[in-house]
């Protein structure tokens, strides 16, 4: 992709908490997404130009990495090392199931006129309320959620539940139960409820070598959901974005964004 796109279009995105799907491809890339018992895997994270291949910069890991074991609690990365085009860490992966592997950023800016002066604010959205008026002049609140993930299975597979937070991907169709040749069903929900209308875009992996990106548009249905049949194995890169009003509060523009990294494997 042509590195000269605006910064300033770059560092918006990134304060709306926002993958760089205009100009780079955010990603996590697990060793393996299958693990037939306990174990390690290793995962290299990177925004790039090319799919899956190390030439731009490293994610940007701080606070905002999330492994979820299947029973919901927390483990944590280890060996974590970011370098120049890259970010790797490792996890110890012991109780069978499905594990969630998730970069979430979410953030809330504001601004409003007092006088001729105007003012600005970030932060939580528990905090909107006592930090903002609201009856503040030409008040504009934007909030942005984004979600990076993969998904690893230990033994047998269990399911993938939305945490309600943003945009998310909540399959019929496990994730690391992706087949060459066969119907795969996925679905699309908007803090925890299933969203018709969500455009989604499907790539296969290692764009570097080929000269089309073969990109695959797919919308979600009146249940939420869209099935795709796989043409060939391999890492694909999933992504998809809304923006519009909130449905709680028409005064905050909201804009959500999801990226997945899947494996297929073949028959």
């Amino acid at each position: 992709m042509n590195l000269r796109k605006s910064s300033a279009l770059a560092a918006l995105a990134l304060a709306l908490g926002a993958p760089l799907a205009q100009a780079h491809e955010v990603w996590l890339l697990p060793s393996s997404t299958v693990l037939s018992k306990a174990g390690y895997i290793t995962v290299d994270g990177a925004v790039s130009n090319d799919l899956f291949y190390f030439n731009h910069r490293p994610l940007m890991v701080r606070d905002n990495l999330f492994i979820t074991a299947p029973d919901g609690s927390a483990v944590q990365p280890e060996n974590l090392v970011q370098g120049q085009l890259r970010t790797v860490f490792d996890a110890n992966l012991q109780a069978d199931g499905t594990y969630r592997l998730a970069m979430v950023n979410s953030s809330l800016m504001a601004s409003w006129k007092e006088g001729t002066e105007t003012k600005r604010w970030r932060g939580p959205k528990a905090d909107l309320a006592s930090k903002v008026p609201a009856d503040a002049a030409e008040l504009v609140v934007r909030e942005g959620v984004s979600r990076v993930e993969t998904f690893v299975t230990v033994g047998k597979p269990s399911a993938v539940k939305a945490t309600g937070q943003g945009l998310e991907l909540v399959p019929v169709t496990h994730p690391n139960d992706l087949y060459a040749g066969e119907a795969a069903t996925l679905a699309f929900t908007v803090d925890g409820k299933p969203t018709a209308g969500v455009e989604a875009t499907l790539i296969a992996g290692d764009t570097r070598y080929r000269d089309e990106l073969g990109k695959v548009k797919l919308v979600t249905d009146a249940q939420g959901r869209f099935t795709h049949t796989f043409a060939e194995p391999g890492r694909y890169y999933l992504t998809a974005m809304i923006a519009g009003p909130s449905s709680g509060d028409q005064k905050i523009e909201r804009r959500l964004s999801y990226t997945a990294t899947l494996e297929v494997l073949p028959q």
